[in-house]
């Protein structure tokens, strides 16, 4: 079942160093202002380290009246809610460019060539329309994943631990068991619906199975 509201995935992270559990983000303790203050700049940063299925938007963008400076023709507005462009419609129909899902010329990547680049909240191209995969904000914590729920309450537990218990080696435990949760959810998470397509393979060998 999904964590209910942030003040449940702090509570989480809070029992996760043995600290007593809040009754809101308001409440106006030392433990609910460091959740208060950590809680949405580490789920946007965990958002950002994998494209999560659950928070996965598509969009076509809106064409901005400025003009790039040059090297490029156009400049898109990229959507408010976006965390990271996963890929662009051009790399989805077999266009050169890169992705993130795996190393060049598999799993969604192109060659080296790169044809847009993403400036501030831009996405500057030649091609004066353009649709976008990205990872969205999403703050609804109903919509979390239970993978990124126990991730992102271990990541927590770890940014909060050194202030309220000034305990380093604490601290070091906890990080260390967040790099290993994460590694296991994003493989979860990646093994979900079917495979990326190879798009071009010019200039790179390809792995042996």
């Amino acid at each position: 079942m999904s964590a209910t509201s942030e003040t449940e995935i702090c509570n989480l992270a809070l029992t996760r160093i043995g600290h007593a559990m809040i009754a809101s983000l308001d409440e106006g303790t030392k433990a609910a202002d460091l959740c208060q203050l950590h809680y949405p700049r580490t789920r946007d940063s965990l958002l950002r380290l994998h494209p999560w299925s659950f928070a996965i938007k598509r969009a076509t963008l809106a064409l901005d009246v400025t003009t790039p400076n040059h090297e490029f023709d156009y400049r898109h507005s990229l959507p408010e809610d976006c965390v990271k462009v996963i890929r662009t419609d051009w790399e989805a129909t077999g266009y050169t460019g890169t992705a993130v899902y795996g190393f060049p010329g598999i799993n969604g990547y192109a060659d080296a060539m790169v044809p847009y680049r993403i400036e501030g909240r831009f996405l500057l191209a030649n091609e004066s329309v353009c649709k976008i995969e990205y990872v969205a904000r999403i703050t609804d914590t109903a919509q979390f994943d239970e993978n990124f729920t126990d991730v992102l309450a271990q990541r927590l537990s770890a940014e909060i631990c050194v202030a309220l218990t000034d305990n380093q080696s604490m601290a070091k435990g906890l990080w260390e068991i967040y790099a290993a949760k994460l590694s296991d959810a994003q493989g979860n998470d990646a093994q979900e619906g079917t495979p990326r397509e190879p798009v071009d393979l010019s200039g790179w060998p390809m792995a042996r199975v």
